[in-house]
């Protein structure tokens, strides 16, 4: 079984332009929505208002490598640099996307 998670948003080209520069790509094109894949993760963005930005996108790395490479392109817009959080035994660190929405980077332990 496959999934999709949307969200509504009222800047839909900005937030596509920014996923599609984390490496996703556009699965599916439909009149007012977005689809965008990165791996086995779909997630699309519909034209509504007001925007969802509730809740946070995560992406999961095979490693902290992977974490590293990431924040080495948000590194101005977060807030810290990658850490282990020992509560969830996970290497983590967060950006937003273009509305807020938080976004996620994390690989497990």
């Amino acid at each position: 079984m496959d999934g999709i998670v949307f969200f509504g948003t009222e800047r839909r080209e900005a937030v596509v332009s920014f996923y599609r520069d984390l490496g996703a790509t556009v699965w599916r094109e439909q009149p007012d929505c977005t689809i965008l894949q990165a791996s086995g993760f779909r997630f699309g963005f519909c034209e509504r208002e007001p925007a969802d930005t509730e809740g946070i996108v995560t992406f999961v790395f095979d490693d902290r490598a992977g974490v590293d490479d990431a924040f080495d392109r948000f590194a101005n817009e977060s807030d810290e640099p990658p850490r282990l959080n020992e509560t969830y035994d996970i290497y983590q660190f967060f950006t937003t996307d273009p509305e807020g929405r938080a976004v996620e980077f994390q690989t497990f332990e």
